[in-house]
């Protein structure tokens, strides 16, 4: 599903692995941001976003764009703890910033900025413009083609130069133009 909304919501994250400190949306402002909520059990995850993310990451450089792993967790919490997530992200090699997305405190199995989203389930990619507004928000896998065109549309909207708006005539502007001081 594409989307163009408002600013995205902000995720809410209990712990980060490859990132210290907090690192929150408006962190990222100037970067376009490919984010995907994903479960180490989750074999389309493993299978084909994860790989997917390091692609990403591999193939355009950080000052452009942020490639982020939300481990969003809302079945077999037991299995899916911290520290099996370290040992899942150090097996997998991942060297972009992965969060572990906080558990509700309403009881709710569905972790909070899994239900900020209205995520349908993993994986789910979320593309964010470099101005924080979420252009994408998908349930299931992209062709990888589909993705890196997506993504180079959102860095090339970036690139493009602000329109140049003609001076306004004033006083000192003549017919011939306005005149440097």
């Amino acid at each position: 599903m594409a989307v163009s909304s408002p600013t995205a919501p902000d995720w809410d994250i209990a712990q980060w692995f490859n990132h210290s400190g907090d690192l929150a949306l408006a962190d990222l402002r100037g970067r376009v941001v490919v984010a995907a909520a994903f479960q180490m059990l989750c074999p389309g995850c493993v299978e084909r976003t994860i790989p997917q993310l390091r692609n990403v990451r591999d193939l355009f450089t950080e000052d452009q764009v942020a490639v982020i792993g939300l481990h969003t967790v809302f079945e077999h919490h037991e299995g899916m703890g911290p520290a099996s997530l370290a040992a899942f992200i150090q097996e997998y090699r991942l060297t972009f910033p992965v969060g572990v997305d906080r558990a509700s405190d309403n009881g709710s199995p569905i972790p909070v900025t899994m239900a900020r989203y209205a995520m349908r389930g993993t994986p789910t990619l979320l593309l964010i413009d470099r101005s924080g507004i979420l252009r994408r928000q998908s349930f299931g896998h992209i062709p990888d083609l589909q993705l890196g065109a997506e993504i180079m549309a959102l860095v090339g909207e970036a690139a493009l130069p602000a329109p140049v708006t003609p001076p306004t005539p004033g006083p000192s502007c003549g017919p011939e133009g306005c005149p440097v001081d």
